[in-house]
């Protein structure tokens, strides 16, 4: 069994289909079906369930994926490490972020592609839920994501900011000179919101439910672009974090409001796998956002966004 047959088996779990993972692998469906056997022979049990078609993989087959997913990710390390010995950090840092991060995301990215010219940075939009499967599955270096609502497990965590929360509405007589709104009363509005599966929106939910108010949610979307352009084209109104304000800026015809009572808040933060040794990219995309300098520019640029 060698490390290429290993590749094979994680690219089948991938694309769930023979030939895509012989492609994805840049070898024939024979070379990869051959691989995956000789590492059953070598075993000595079965780990897929062959049909006419991928079928899926057998108990033993699951439990092999797991650890051939680690041996790939640690050998990638490796790689990493010893590259960075010779030639400075290279290879891939892929990050998964939650949506309402991405107005703020290349506060960090930027600086980190900038002390490493020879790395490259792939961000992906993703849910929270989606985040914890990454780090575990090892398919995410980094994830951006809340700290103290509905937790992660199994990792390092590092706080970059607290999440405060503001109200865009149209400019109309009632709101156009204020400067707060509070939950109960933003809740009368029809509201474009995040969908369910984005914790934002149950962060948002919460806050409503702690002062009695039902939500009227009338639109709901997982975009943030799609959001954004049902504010500025529609009569509707919305909460998302005030980091929020950067993507927007000034727009005419919208107001944006602090809201109180409570005046809610969460930390946003770096997660990474708990495992030692981190990889090389992940362990300095972490460096480099404890650096003291470097979090004293951050929470200068995100206090100039607090209302």
């Amino acid at each position: 069994m060698i490390l290429r047959h290993l590749e094979f088996l994680t690219a089948l779990a991938r694309e769930k289909h023979f030939a895509r993972a012989a492609a994805a692998c840049r070898v024939t469906q024979s070379t990869l079906s051959a691989g995956i056997k000789q590492m059953e022979e070598s075993l000595g049990v079965l780990l897929v369930e062959r049909g006419q078609r991928f079928v899926g993989f057998t108990p033993e087959g699951e439990k092999t994926l797991e650890w051939a997913k680690h041996v790939i990710a640690d050998y990638e390390g490796l790689q990493q490490s010893l590259s960075e010995m010779q030639r400075g950090l290279t290879g891939y840092i892929k990050i998964g972020a939650i949506p309402v991060t991405m107005p703020v995301i290349s506060l960090f990215t930027t600086p980190f592609a900038r002390h490493h010219p020879q790395t490259h940075t792939v961000i992906r939009s993703l849910t929270s839920i989606e985040i914890q499967r990454g780090i575990d599955d090892l398919t995410l270096d980094i994830g951006m994501t809340y700290l103290d609502n509905e937790p992660l497990a199994r990792v390092r965590r590092l706080q970059l900011y607290t999440e405060h929360y503001v109200f865009l509405t149209r400019r109309e007589p009632g709101v156009q000179d204020r400067r707060t709104i509070s939950w109960a009363e933003a809740s009368s509005y029809p509201l474009c919101l995040l969908t369910a599966d984005m914790q934002n929106r149950r962060i948002i939910d919460m806050h409503f439910r702690e002062v009695g108010a039902e939500v009227n949610a009338v639109i709901e979307t997982n975009s943030l672009i799609t959001l954004w352009a049902h504010l500025k084209f529609g009569q509707w109104s919305t909460v998302v974090p005030n980091s929020f304000l950067s993507l927007i800026g000034e727009v005419d015809g919208l107001v944006a409001l602090a809201l109180i009572e409570p005046d809610a808040s969460h930390a946003v933060g770096l997660v990474a796998s708990d495992r030692d040794p981190l990889p090389s990219v992940a362990r300095s995309f972490l460096d480099l956002a404890k650096h003291e300098k470097f979090r004293e520019e951050v929470n200068r640029q995100l206090a100039q966004l607090r209302l």
